[in-house]
């Protein structure tokens, strides 16, 4: 079969790699190389590195509804379309391309979560379950027919960036059975309900920032779902504090919420309703450590957050 490709980050590479092993006829088509860093290195895209490395042409644009972009495409002449995380929407000229259309590879249960951020959302709203779907592409932000669906719990401590590795890996997996599926002409297509429906916008650092009115479980959950990026954070005498990891505790302080307390050498957040352990955290221009190693340079005990 040939196969367009279209992805950009990690997320999209065990489906990328399951297609190779496929042994489809491939293209790829993903984002511009990137300046990244401090330094704003130019940085390609991981599906590039990838499909380079196996010698898959790679076309990029800004947008693949240009002109430029649906010709390529056209050019290619694909029997269908795969898409993961590729960040850009497609144009009802670039879905009618693929003689048997455009397949995508969405993280989370559809329809709820729909949109940019599915996996940090379900973390950020306490959800004990997620998973992933395929899904026809259509002209609309992730309304299409769902095809084929797999579930996970989400542990509690896991992070977004420890649930996309693993749901990128079950995606890959519910790709190819999409894709048997598909080629045996057994493949069902049902279509979402509208009313149980969820969008989900790109997350911004400001999105991060920790409300202390908030329950414990809420906050534990803002910072699972922030890390590694945009990563939770508060002020601490004016700079920018950033928690990457916390646990639920038992230790109870009746300070108010926002209060740093330490006690036999670890870090607690007091909040509305108890308290949670700092494991990790940054203060602004240092490195990320361990909470323990942190407050043996620095003295917290008191101090307040906001």
């Amino acid at each position: 079969m040939r196969i367009a490709f279209l992805g950009t980050p990690e997320f999209a590479l065990p489906s990328l790699s399951a297609l190779i092993a496929r042994g489809d006829t491939l293209a790829v088509f993903t984002q511009p190389d990137r300046p990244v860093g401090r330094k704003a290195v130019l940085t390609p895209p991981p599906v590039k590195v990838l499909a380079e490395a196996h010698g898959i042409p790679v076309y990029q644009f800004e947008k693949i509804r240009s002109l430029e972009g649906r010709a390529a495409l056209e050019a290619f002449a694909p029997d269908l379309c795969v898409t993961a995380a590729f960040g850009q929407f497609l144009s009802s000229k670039n879905l009618a391309i693929p003689r048997l259309g455009t397949i995508n590879v969405h993280g989370s249960l559809l329809p709820k979560y729909r949109g940019a951020s599915p996996i940090q959302s379900a973390i950020i709203a306490g959800e004990a379950v997620t998973g992933v779907t395929t899904m026809m592409t259509d002209i609309g932000m992730d309304t299409g027919d769902i095809l084929m669906t797999a579930e996970t719990p989400i542990g509690e401590n896991e992070t977004y960036g420890e649930l996309s590795e693993r749901l990128a890996e079950l995606g890959a997996e519910l790709l190819l059975n999409t894709l048997d599926a598909l080629e045996r002409g057994t493949l069902v297509r049902t279509p979402q309900d509208p009313d149980m429906a969820t969008v989900c916008h790109m997350l911004a650092k400001e999105d991060a920032h920790i409300d202390f009115t908030r329950p414990r479980k809420a906050i534990h959950d803002l910072v699972r779902g922030t890390n590694p990026w945009p990563c939770a954070f508060a002020s601490l005498d004016g700079q920018a504090l950033k928690i990457f990891e916390t646990r639920m505790t038992d230790a109870f302080f009746s300070d108010a919420p926002g209060t740093l307390r330490e006690r036999d050498k670890k870090l607690y957040l007091c909040c509305v309703d108890g308290a949670l352990e700092i494991v990790s955290l940054q203060a602004s221009g240092k490195k990320r450590m361990p909470a323990g190693d942190f407050i043996r340079g620095c003295r917290l005990d008191g101090k307040t957050l906001c």
